[in-house]
């Protein structure tokens, strides 16, 4: 065949446009992957999945025009019953070759789904499977794009600790929809110290009539807060008996969860319900998805109403795992898109379960599926461990027209608060304001008298001596039967019991003679649902049982016999009123002040010089005379007087002192207690009395007394009778008890040394009660306010009644220590110090002169020391007076030899033409002082240069 080559240009571009025809229509096409839907068309769900999942998958496909796989959806219709379910999946399965399934819808087909499917290998999505009976764990290809319920556990527990119920009964559907939940939820509302006192399990083809005798039933106990967790249509008859049964007034509490908040429009619930709601981030994205899902809901269900054209969580789950199969199917190579649908390697028909194969592409399916990230309407979307990830909770006020108001937000890591992703500053959380039923604006208490509930059985005991009838007491009417309980303990709990915020039937019961440590055991084991008594809080009785705050501090201490020491010490009782470091410091203080004043009198007072002995003397007795102000010593110096005289006011004052001291000590009784402290009692050998039934007897034991030292008494007249008899030297018990027992027995006894504290009264109640800490908070309200202060006042009377520790008007007089009159002490002591340091100063400074400038200064002190121990001739004490061996008056001519000699021994050395008058004269130092109207000075020394004639120096 020839070419023509006119022909050539035109047939290349026909070969070209073909090979393009054929890429375009190769793009055009890509693979079905086909997924099957199994739904309960006419469920509310149901309607809503046939609506976004379309959706979900053209707004896909608009977003990725280019995807090489489409995902073909096969619809199922179970109806809501297991075996239609289990019968679509394996038709999908086997014979349509669906390579993944969504749905089914319901929890309970969810489990035999997923158990197909895991034979299979083929991955099932659910998006409304909420129900923890069902999850990866227990079926490998089973994935939930939906939250499970389990995850709303901790949300309602939060709103139960928020809103103070100690009480929450749960309304559930008994199917694996409510009853799987269950379990999650009495756990969380343990854990929040809440009760779950019984619970109400609905059928979910229970009539309303059933309904109806089940909400009235619980009208007539006690708790007023409810959890409801069915499914809408079951809901729906739930609110409507509430309603008829005057369960929607004020005084109720009602939460739901997010099943039934995210498709409020279809329940309808009254208004004053919190519910639990998926929280979804307002988004520009959400708000057009949302528009446009209402107008396509509206079309394709001509009868819905406008409330139900609302997107709720089912809406946004479904949308988001519709997403993500689309995703995952993208992300499958040509490979395993081109592998043959349905199952290889069976062994038997399209119905044999035991023989079915395994698909081709389910593995890498699921792993595509599970790997998927992105962000979806409900937030970032992503599976762990084939769970959808917890975001957060939004908490909201159902309103009477229908509509949501949020009230916070509740997240694992803040807890409840009122914006989102930030933590509250109050530590149980922080919400709006909430309206409740009946349009009540005040919480409800949870709680209400009840009109059939069984009354708490409270123990008393029954065997209190007469001695602590003021503690508690339990009395039964012989002729009538009529029990009677009193004293400090009970009127304590039933004003506790009145600040409760709910009512609290009961009753006393008396129980029999027991140990406290068994009537505790008997709280714990049922037999009584709390003990009222004078119950002392330790670590071995809190096994066993709560216990509530302590309403009584107590500690263990002792209660000792007093003695009058006034004889034993009669003949040295002249030295008690000063304790030895006053004595010892007044003495040294004593002899400080008198050579303070020595030192300044000594140069120039002939009262303070002469030999050693006589001076040491002076000293001695100067400084003590002061104590009777009998010192004769006629002071010089202003120094002196001024040290003297803050001195004589601290003697004053210690004088004073100690003679009132000392009169007290031989008036008043001087009371002592025999036993001064524990360590003495313990190396004593005589007996110690305890109480009966007390754990004081189990202490004293661990703390190293023998069995046979403890004498056990039941009253406190058993245990005066044995101090006075001499059985026991002292009684260790609990400070109530003894105060009672010093109240009786007022005198000749004291309450010392408190050996340790203890835990204190308190209330028991078994293990995980929720009156505990109701009751521990009442406790406390009840200590703050001065209601508890007239409790006490009225079975123990005014402190002030009880008189000291040894009675009315007996009283032991302290001595006086050092640590009353340091500030005195201090006073004198820098006084004198501030005298003597001025005198020295200038002595020094006056005696400069003396020294000579060649000498060490070991020779300068040795120098000044002997210049201080002369006398100071510049004293005005030492002038020449005018007494016999004096000169005064005497004229002294010029050049007197005569007058000179005779007075010295030898004549003056120069000529004089004034005429003195000679005061003084000292033979021993050659000085004299003459006097010419006060103004000069002669001195007349020995002469040393051999004349044998004085030298004179003016």
């Amino acid at each position: 065949m020839a070419w023509d080559a006119r022909a050539g240009p035109s047939l290349l571009f026909l070969l070209i446009g073909l090979a393009g025809s054929l890429l375009a229509t190769s793009r055009a096409q890509p693979t079905d992957v086909k997924v099957g839907l199994i739904i309960n068309a006419a469920s509310p769900v149901g309607k809503i999945a046939n609506t976004t999942i379309p959706m979900a998958l053209d707004d896909f496909y608009a977003a990725f025009p280019n995807s090489t796989a489409r995902v073909q959806i096969l619809h199922h219709d179970s109806g809501g019953d297991v075996v239609a379910a289990a019968s679509a999946a394996l038709q999908l399965i086997t014979v349509q070759g669906a390579r993944a399934i969504l749905g089914p819808q319901s929890s309970v087909e969810s489990t035999f789904v997923a158990d197909l499917g895991t034979r299979a290998e083929v991955p099932v999505v659910s998006f409304s499977a909420t129900s923890p009976s069902v999850s990866p764990t227990t079926a490998r290809f089973f994935s939930r794009a939906a939250l499970s319920d389990a995850a709303q556990a901790g949300a309602i527990a939060a709103l139960v600790t928020y809103f103070g119920w100690r009480r929450v009964v749960p309304i559930y559907q008994d199917d694996d929809y409510g009853a799987a939940f269950v379990p999650f939820l009495v756990d969380a509302i343990t854990s929040a110290r809440a009760a779950v006192p019984y619970r109400c399990a609905l059928p979910a083809a229970a009539t309303s009539d059933a309904v109806a005798a089940a909400m009235y039933r619980m009208e007539s106990e006690q708790t007023r807060a409810f959890v409801l967790h069915t499914r809408a249509e079951l809901a729906e008859r739930v609110f409507a008996a509430a309603a008829e049964a005057g369960m929607m007034g004020e005084g109720y509490a009602w939460v739901i969860t997010d099943g039934l908040t995210g498709l409020h429009g279809f329940v309808k619930p009254p208004q004053g319900v919190i519910g639990l709601a998926t929280y979804v981030r307002d988004t520009p994205r959400m708000r057009e998805v949302e528009k446009r899902w209402a107008h396509r809901y509206v079309r394709e269900h001509r009868d819905a109403e406008g409330a139900h054209a609302e997107m709720g969580c089912y809406a946004v789950w479904a949308y988001d795992a519709a997403w993500a199969v689309a995703s995952a199917a993208e992300r499958l190579s040509s490979s395993e898109l081109s592998s043959p649908p349905g199952l290889v390697g069976g062994k038997g028909g399209p119905t044999d379960i035991a023989g079915l194969g395994k698909s081709m592409s389910g593995e890498k399916f699921l792993r595509a599926i599970n790997d998927t990230k992105f962000e979806g309407l409900g937030g970032r979307f992503e599976l762990i461990d084939g769970e959808l990830k917890v975001p957060a909770f939004e908490v909201v006020n159902i309103m009477d027209n229908g509509k949501e108001r949020s009230l916070g937000f509740w997240s694992q890591q803040y807890g409840l608060t009122r914006h989102i992703y930030r933590r509250s500053k109050i530590l149980n959380g922080e919400l709006k304001p909430v309206i409740w039923p009946g349009d009540s604006t005040v919480r409800p208490s949870g709680w209400v008298q009840p009109t059939i509930a069984r009354k708490l059985q409270v123990a008393v005991p029954g065997n209190v001596s007469d001695s602590y009838r003021p503690i508690v007491h339990f009395i039964v009417d012989p002729v009538t039967n009529q029990t009677t309980a009193g004293g400090f303990v009970i009127e304590v709990f039933e004003a506790a019991v009145r600040l409760l915020p709910y009512a609290l039937p009961f009753e006393y019961v008396k129980a029999k003679s027991m140990p406290y440590d068994e009537l505790v055991q008997a709280v714990g084991n049922g037999t009584f649902d709390a003990a009222v008594a004078d119950i002392t809080m330790t670590a071995d009785r809190s096994i066993n049982v709560d216990f509530t705050l302590p309403y009584e501090a107590t500690a263990i201490a002792m209660v000792v016999p007093v003695r009058d020491q006034r004889s034993s010490t009669r003949t040295w009782v002249f030295l008690k009123p000063l304790r030895y470091d006053l004595w010892l410091v007044s003495a040294v203080f004593f002899l400080f002040t008198g050579f303070v004043v020595w030192a300044i009198e000594h140069r120039g007072n002939e009262d303070f010089r002469g030999p050693p002995s006589y001076q040491v003397g002076t000293l001695l007795y100067f400084g003590f005379s002061t104590l009777v102000f009998a010192h004769k010593e006629n002071l010089k110096s202003n120094l002196s007087r001024l040290a003297l005289l803050v001195w004589v006011f601290v003697v004053l004052i210690l004088q004073s002192s100690y003679t009132a001291s000392l009169a007290s000590m031989l008036t008043v009784p001087q009371l002592e207690p025999t036993v001064t402290d524990y360590g003495a009692l313990q190396r004593s050998a005589k007996k110690v009395g305890v109480m009966n039934n007390s754990f004081v007897l189990r202490a004293m034991t661990g703390l190293g007394f023998s069995q046979e030292r403890l004498v056990r008494y039941p009253d406190a007249q058993s245990f005066h009778e044995a101090l006075v008899n001499g059985s026991i030297s002292a009684i260790v018990n609990e400070t109530p008890y003894l105060k009672i027992f010093l109240k009786t027995y007022r005198d000749n006894f004291t309450m010392i040394s408190q050996l340790n504290k203890t835990g204190g009264f308190g209330f028991a109640f078994p293990k995980g009660s929720p009156y505990v800490i109701d009751l521990s908070q009442a406790i406390l309200k009840l200590t703050e306010s001065d209601e508890m202060n007239l409790i006490e006042r009225k079975w123990f009377g005014d402190d002030d009644d009880d008189g000291d520790a040894q009675g009315d008007g007996q009283f032991t007089s302290d001595s006086l220590s050092f640590s009353s009159f340091w500030g005195l002490f201090l006073i004198t002591g820098a006084t004198s110090l501030l005298c003597c340091a001025i005198h020295l100063v200038k002595f020094v400074a006056t005696n400069q002169r003396e020294l000579p400038s060649n000498l060490s200064w070991k020779g300068r002190l040795w120098r000044l020391a002997k210049i201080f121990d002369d006398k100071d001739p510049s004293s005005h004490t030492f002038k020449i007076k005018d007494d016999g061996g004096s000169m005064a008056g005497r004229n002294v001519a010029v050049g007197s030899p005569r007058i000179a000699q005779s007075e010295f021994g030898s004549p003056l050395s120069a000529p004089y033409t004034s005429e003195w008058s000679m005061e003084r004269a000292s033979p021993a130092t050659g000085e004299i002082e003459l006097a010419a109207g006060g103004e000069e000075r002669v001195e007349v020394a020995p002469n040393t240069d051999g004349s044998g004639e004085n030298g004179i120096r003016r």
